[in-house]
């Protein structure tokens, strides 16, 4: 494989590792309006994080790792596509175990009913 496909191919895998969660009742992406209500901040935060940390040299993306597309200000693609794979996948993993993890009453005794 070219080595320019490794960041791509580390989200794709994590998507394709996390999918079948959705079937345990997760129930994610059919949450549409939720899950960008999630990932919006995620996003914006760290992708200002990320973008502060480029200008100033902090941090470089090797191009020999990344199909050599950047966002402005410098961001490969691919790390924008970090900010929302991952989290999504975070996402689908505690939803699944949510699902099939049934809580007693005294241990969410904190949480409203939503």
């Amino acid at each position: 494989m070219d080595e320019r496909w490794q960041y791509l191919s580390v989200l794709v895998v994590c998507l394709l590792l996390t999918a079948p969660l959705e079937y345990l009742g997760a129930g994610v992406y059919r949450r549409f309006d939720a899950v960008a209500r999630t990932l919006l901040p995620v996003v914006v935060l760290f992708g200002a994080w990320d973008l502060v940390a480029i200008a100033r040299g902090h941090w470089t993306f090797s191009e020999r790792f990344t199909l050599g597309f950047a966002l402005p200000g410098g961001m490969p693609v691919e790390e924008a596509l970090f900010f929302m794979v991952i989290p999504l996948c975070a996402l689908l993993t505690y939803e699944a175990v949510r699902s099939v993890v049934v809580p007693r009453p005294e241990d969410v005794r904190w949480v409203r009913n939503t």
